[in-house]
């Protein structure tokens, strides 16, 4: 269940019958007989409630509590009170303690309020993971008319019963973070956490605290963090740039693939997780192990399945469907009414090659929405850059005749001059009749 609870209470008689019951309950406790002993022992490991007695030699309850609430504010405090202490049970209230229960009490309330925390800390917990990924949507679809993406389609079908890792390899904005949350929503895992790292966001000790979580320290500005490892167990974690994290941090997720034990420093004891690892990397992993760049026994953990997510450039069959996709997507942010694309737009955007990939296509498709003032998106609401680029771009399946070639060309050079013939001509070194007639009288 790995949801841990720590009791500090001074009668060893009830401490013992706490312990015993939720033990029994399928949770991890540790016990106490002092508030003190019980800080220590949080400072060391992760705990989601703290039960503390309020009155105590030493340190009460309602100190632990202020202790525990500046140190680590997720954990949850349940304090119990005998008679005549209520006035401090509310005051412990005030102070952020969950819940209180009363001496003598019943096993059954106070598992029934260990329970209620525990459903509300999982709630919190999928909800965190959630915010790792902007723009959550659960049912993104695959635009895949093309060959490529079709194959890609039937792989994530066939690995859909599997926990599997996955290694996606591909150019930057070729979608490789939506195929991973595809897998994951497709899976049987599809009701657990979801989360993305980016390791290239990250150095060193920080990329160590995102993954792996770190412990609480005697300052207060230091806080006891749960790692994105154990944030998403039961789920899915997508690493982005997997190839930025540190050989060190390196042998460390492989100690968590091979063992299920995620272990944070200053831990006694590891904590246990179940994550499926999707990792995606733009560069070629083989050389980088060769080189001694990359752990060779973690690149074949992670490389059970591979899947390579071709450049945009390569399946321009799905330019026309993933226009389509994006304008309905960011028309909904607008109040204007575009229903599709000009015939000669989109010979334009299958003519580019898309360097920035589907990322890069939403952008424009994006801007031109601002820029359209009619029912189509026309050729005057696409980037210059575009237009531009058309007539470099070499199709073996459309091979222009000289004449196209040229008109092309010369459309290219007028764009360049502001439209000004005058000085297209100059600079083409032709008459002003002979660009007349190249343009066809345009």
């Amino acid at each position: 269940m790995n949801f841990r609870i720590t009791i500090a209470e001074d009668e060893e008689i009830t401490l013992k019958h706490l312990v015993y019951a939720l033990k029994r309950e399928g949770y991890e406790v540790t016990g106490f007989t002092n508030g003190l002993d019980a800080l220590e022992h949080m400072e060391r490991e992760h705990s989601d409630v703290l039960i503390t007695d309020v009155k105590m030699p030493g340190m009460s309850g309602i100190e632990l509590l202020e202790k525990v609430k500046e140190r680590f504010r997720d954990i949850e405090v349940l304090i119990i009170t005998g008679f005549g202490t209520i006035d401090a049970a509310v005051e412990a209230m005030k102070k952020g303690a969950y819940e209180y229960i009363a001496k003598p009490f019943n096993l059954d309330e106070l598992i029934h309020k260990v329970r209620n925390i525990h459903e509300r800390k999982t709630l919190r917990k999928e909800n965190t993971a959630l915010k790792f990924f902007f723009g959550m949507r659960r049912e993104a679809s695959l635009i895949a008319r093309s060959g490529a993406m079709q194959k890609i389609v039937s792989v994530i079908e066939n690995i859909k019963d599997s926990d599997h890792n996955v290694f996606l390899t591909g150019e930057s904005g070729a979608g490789r973070s939506l195929l991973a949350k595809i897998i994951h929503f497709t899976s049987r895992r599809q009701d657990m956490p979801f989360l993305t790292l980016n390791c290239a966001t990250f150095a060193g000790e920080d990329l160590s605290a995102e993954l792996f979580g770190c412990k609480g320290g005697a300052s207060a500005s230091v806080k006891a963090k749960q790692g994105c490892l154990e944030i998403a167990d039961g789920g899915t974690l997508l690493l982005k740039e997997i190839t930025e994290m540190p050989l060190d941090l390196q042998a460390r997720l492989l100690r968590v693939i091979e063992t299920g034990e995620s272990a944070v420093k200053g831990r006694v004891s590891p904590a246990r997780v179940n994550v499926r690892i999707i990792a995606a990397a733009d560069q070629q992993m083989k050389d980088l192990v060769s080189e001694g760049a990359f752990m060779e026994d973690l690149y074949y953990r992670l490389n059970v399945v591979e899947i390579f997510v071709p450049p945009l450039r390569e399946h321009k069959e799905d330019i026309g469907p993933l226009s389509a996709f994006f304008l309905q997507k960011h028309l909904a942010d607008t109040n204007k009414k575009i229903s599709g694309f000009a015939k000669e737009s989109l010979d334009i955007l299958e003519s580019y090659s898309f360097p920035g990939n589907a990322r890069e296509l939403e952008n424009i498709i994006e801007r031109a929405i601002i820029l359209e003032k009619g029912p189509l998106i026309t050729p005057e609401s696409l980037p210059r850059s575009l237009k531009m680029f058309r007539i470099e771009t070499f199709q073996p399946d459309r091979i222009l005749t000289l004449d196209e070639l040229t008109r092309d060309y010369v459309e290219k050079v007028l764009l360049l001059s502001d439209g000004d013939r005058e000085k297209t001509a100059r600079l083409l070194g032709i008459s002003d009749i002979s660009l007349e007639r190249i343009l066809g009288g345009q």
